[in-house]
Formats: C-alpha cells, structure tokens, sequence
C-alpha cells in the first residue's frame, strides 16, 4: 500500500515528489520544480523547467527577467498533468495573485503541498450582492486530502487577523483627523499592496493612491490582468504640499528610509499580521499598525488542517511546535519539515522591493524577525546585536549618503 512519504520527501532542496521527479519550491536550482506562487522565498530563478500558474510566471519573469528558468509551462487551476505516474494539479491558494496549493496523487492518494494561503476572504462594499471576493486573487479552494503540508506563519493562538475592512477604517480615520499629514503605509509590493489598494476602493477611498517605485511593476500588472485599482501616481513625481492628506504605498524598510524626507510629517502604518504583536509595532516606529494579512491565522490554519480530512499534516516556515502540538491533540500525525530557506514576505521586504528571506542586511538596525520579538543585527559572528534605540526617519542619513542613493533599485527597479 502506497504511503505519503512514498509520494513527497523532505530534501535540502525542499519537498521532492520522488515518482514524478520535481520538487514543490525548491529552495536551490533544480531540474524540474513546481512553484506555489511569485514570493522571492518560495519561486527562485535558476531551475531547469518550471511549472506554475500563468500568473506566477509572469511575475517571476517581472522579477527575474525572460530568462529566468530553462523552459516554463503555465498550468490552469483544475487542470491536471501527469509526471511518471504522478499527477499533478494546482487550486486557488487565496495568498497572492496566482497563488497556489499543489495537489500530487499516485494510485489513489493525495497529497497538498499549500504553499502559503489565505483562507479568509475580504468583503467588498460594491457589489452589496457578492460579498465573497479578494479581488487581487482566487480565492482560497478546500482540497481533501490524505497528508496535508501546511504553512505556520501565524501558527499561535495570539493570532487572530479580525476583519481587515477595520484596519482600512483606522487609516481612513486617521487620515481624516491629520488632512495636513502625508500616511505611508508599508506594505509588500507582490499581493499586499494591490490588496490594501483594493480594501481602500472598496471602502469607498477615490482619491488617487501613491506609489513608491519598487510597487510600480508589479502593480501595473495587476491592473492590466483587469483588477480595479482606481487612481494610481508614483510619489516621485509630487510635490511635497501636493503629498499632503494622501495615501502612499511603500516597501516597510522605506518607512525607515531618507526617502520618506519628501513628505509632510509622515504618519508611518505597517499593514502585516505581525502588527498583531504591538511590541513589534513599537520597535519598528510604526505609529499606526494595520493588521492584515495574506496568510491564514491560527483559527484559519486549525480549521483549513481539520477540513481537509487529512490524516497526517505536515508543517513547515513558522511556529511549528504549537500547530503540531493542535494536531496531536486531535489524533492528527504532524511532524516538521525543517526546510531551511522560506522566511515570510509580512516585514521583510527592503527597500528594492525584495525579501530578505530571514538574513538581515549588514547596515540595517531596524528590521523584523518573524519568529520572536527581538530586533538587531548580524555581527562578524552572525550573532543577533541589540540595535541603538529606534530612530526617526529624519536621523537615519548615514553620512556621505544621499537622498537619491537611498532611491536606487536593483534589477533595473526605481525604489523612488
């Protein structure tokens, strides 16, 4: 009798489907992998032959230019291909913009690889008759399955996301009492801004909506994939009085950047499940902490791992132990994986526009750590240093840098 472990493997490269020959988010090149969506964790350039949606192959070729796999093929949700035996078959994942989970089934049983997800949907205003949607992205699909790979990113009981239509209140309040003051909001610059530009519109905000530069890409696609983003301008091209009483979107290292120089008294908003943990608000300035998120809190991930059937679950990138510990007391067989590589976009993101993947950079004081509250930075030792006290915007222009040096992209990306 066939087992799960017969199908997928843990590997340095990360899940491996031994009968089909191809690994799930191969944290290395490798010869054939299939990719649960676009986040710089999860898709590498690199492989010999990539499998995905539509979507995330256009965004990794955003990213990473024409050529940054041998050969691609685009794969529709529902679709099914077959790989020596193995069949593959992707459904909506509800994280991002061609996000999804991966389905593997050899003689008869079936294995779901989620990738991350999100299986909460945000309600729209308009239209009042279909309250269901995210727009920016599929929603989130059920798959039964016999073993389950899920994310833990938010796997602790003190995460519970709530309605992000509140947290768009928030900012609209505090907007309405500040008209004088310019609010940048941090946000990842792949799904989560396009999300936060869409709650904004769906909550009735028709003014138009800034950008820094690292969102402008991305963003564009978005919008030519038919999604309503409304107005949009790049901040760099404004006057500092015209930022006054205006929404920007920024990359969240930019909160802490010389950038922010060319705003009226900046009000800084964090959008991420991590602001759930106000400590890490404080740490980072962020004076106004939005907590919304693209991945599935704790009530989210216990009941999605109950619903699937699945009687055995495997957990990888994030809190681990509590979620396995919830299997358990259900009868569930969890293990970790322990696949060194994932991290998680919420608050990682520099001010290119990409993912730090868990490594700080060696200049910056001010960065998040997904896993625990404390803030620092790697010395010669790679030991974690307390960083000085946190710092304004307006004090952290290292000498002999300018505005314009702190403005600069990679990969031929405006950071203005």
């Amino acid at each position: 009798m066939i087992r799960p472990e017969d199908i997928l493997v843990p590997s340095p490269s990360g899940v491996c489907c031994k009968r089909g020959g191809f690994h799930i988010d191969p944290t290395r090149p490798v010869e054939r992998a299939v990719i649960t969506h676009a986040h710089s964790d999860h898709a590498r350039a690199g492989h010999g032959a990539v499998l995905a949606t539509q979507e995330t192959l256009d965004l990794m070729r955003l990213r990473y230019g024409e050529n940054f796999a041998g050969t691609t093929q685009a794969l529709p949700y529902g679709e099914s291909i077959a790989l020596a035996g193995a069949t593959i078959t992707l459904h909506p994942a509800g994280h991002i913009l061609g996000s999804a989970q991966v389905a593997v089934e050899v003689d008869g049983l079936r294995v779901v690889a989620s990738g991350d997800y999100k299986n909460a949907a945000d309600r729209a205003v308009e239209p009042s008759n279909d309250p269901t949607i995210d727009p920016t992205c599929a929603p989130f699909e059920l798959v039964r399955c016999d073993l389950f790979i899920t994310e833990a990113t938010f796997a602790l009981p003190v995460f519970r996301h709530g309605d992000p239509r509140a947290e768009i209140g928030k900012l609209l309040h505090s907007l309405m009492l500040f008209p004088e003051r310019a609010h940048l909001v941090g946000a990842y610059s792949i799904g989560k801004a396009q999300r936060l530009i869409a709650l904004l519109r769906n909550a009735g905000y028709d003014a138009p909506i800034y950008l820094h530069g690292a969102m402008e890409k991305i963003t564009s696609y978005y919008a030519a994939r038919g999604i309503a983003l409304g107005e949009l301008r790049l901040a760099r091209g404004a006057t500092k009085a015209s930022l006054a009483g205006t929404i920007t979107i920024c990359p969240p290292s930019a909160l802490n950047d010389v950038w922010t120089r060319r705003f009226p008294d900046p009000v800084a908003a964090f959008a991420s499940g991590w602001m759930r943990v106000r400590a890490r608000a404080r740490q980072q300035g962020v004076a106004l902490p939005l907590v919304i998120s693209d991945h599935a809190d704790w009530n989210g991930l216990t009941s999605t791992i109950a619903a699937t059937g699945a009687s055995e679950v495997w957990v990888t990138h994030g809190q681990e132990d509590a979620l396995i510990h919830w299997c358990a007391t259900r009868g569930l067989n969890a293990r970790p994986l322990d696949i060194v590589g994932y991290g998680d976009e919420e608050g990682e993101e520099n001010v290119y526009g990409e993912e730090s993947n868990g490594e700080l950079a060696a200049n910056s004081s001010q960065l998040p750590i997904p896993n625990g509250e404390r803030v620092g930075v790697r010395g010669a030792d790679r030991q974690v240093v307390s960083p000085s006290p946190a710092r304004s915007a307006r004090d952290l222009s290292p000498a002999g840098r300018s505005e314009e040096e702190g403005d600069g992209g990679e990969s031929g990306e405006d950071a203005s």
